[in-house]
């Protein structure tokens, strides 16, 4: 991701457009966006509920909370913001008074604030600490995963969760430094995984930052990102109402695959083996996808906001039970 291009551009939402249509809020509608970040899709989607529509704003990131906050404050009581991983949605939907819901946005990407913050550790550009927690107040920071486990769990840890061919070398360049001294900042690990990786051949360019792969795979293994996922699509579609709309953003194909499968188990019926005779899981189908899958943005988006560049949108409808 280019951090300084998204610093200057501010906070963009990624495809608001096609999530607005996905969503499709109507005057008195109720929706949840189980990632709220800076604020910009709940902006729309209150503005296209007007009047009466509610929206409740999640996030685990509390200067997230606080810069929604300030954003959508002239809504007043029309929007209500919580601190909590989306893995928690039904509770604090509970807490808030949300029951069944119109529509359930989660965009799984950082967003331009958290970048920009040079104490989070998320940007590769970052000289404050290594942390890339989403909530600071749970878990262990990523500059500890780097100093505490050994070669063959980092090899593992880069291919699971970033799907990174120079795993290996890059595991071994980081014992060797830590070996020396501490790896505390962004801006020094992408150093070291740079140094790693093999150049590029002569007159090509690499398409991405060398140590995008490595930050995806310590950002999702510091917030459990892909065990709280499948969690959090369960709940979700257990408070959307009957052709209320799931709609996903993911960011890799790590993410895609989860809302993926998820939406196709949903969509089917019996899922008994085929040898039974009768149906004994009394499953039925409870999602059908909606139009393309998955969407991507434009060409004009990515040449305004890069970020968005890999964005993959899904959206599913809740069928009758």
């Amino acid at each position: 991701m280019d951090g300084l291009r998204v610093m200057e551009e501010g906070h963009l939402p990624v495809m608001v457009e096609e999530v607005i249509l996905a969503l499709s809020p109507v005057a008195g509608s109720f929706h949840i966006d189980a990632t709220v970040g800076g604020g910009g899709h709940a902006l729309r989607i209150l503005e296209a509920s007007t009047p009466g529509g509610r929206l409740l704003g999640l996030d685990a990131d509390q200067a997230a909370i606080a810069s929604s906050a300030e954003r959508l404050g002239a809504f007043g009581d029309r929007v209500t913001l919580r601190q909590g991983n989306f893995e928690g949605i039904a509770e604090l939907a509970s807490e808030a008074g949300f029951g069944q819901v119109d529509g359930i946005l989660l965009d799984l990407g950082l967003s331009s604030n958290q970048l920009a913050a040079t104490d989070r550790g998320f940007s590769f550009r970052a000289e404050g600490p290594l942390d890339m927690r989403f909530d600071k107040s749970r878990g262990v920071p990523a500059s500890e995963l780097l100093a505490t486990l050994d070669e063959a769990a980092l090899v593992d840890l880069f291919r699971r969760f970033g799907e990174e061919p120079h795993a290996r070398r890059i595991a071994r360049s980081i014992v060797a430094v830590r070996a020396t001294r501490p790896l505390v900042s962004a801006v020094d690990l992408a150093s070291v995984v740079e140094a790693a990786v093999p150049r590029p051949r002569p007159g090509t360019r690499r398409r991405i930052h060398p140590a995008t792969r490595v930050f995806q795979a310590l950002r999702i293994a510091v917030n459990r990102e892909l065990e709280t996922l499948p969690a959090a699509l369960t709940a979700a579609l257990d408070l959307l109402s009957p052709g209320g709309r799931l709609v996903v953003i993911s960011y890799h194909s790590l993410e895609d695959r989860i809302v993926k499968r998820f939406v196709a188990a949903e969509r089917r019926g019996c899922i008994c083996p085929p040898e039974l005779p009768l149906c004994r899981c009394g499953h039925t189908p409870r999602l059908t996808p909606v139009g393309k899958q998955p969407l991507t943005p434009s060409d004009d988006e990515v040449a305004r906001n890069p970020r968005a560049r890999s964005a993959r949108l899904r959206v599913a409808e809740r069928l009758a039970a």
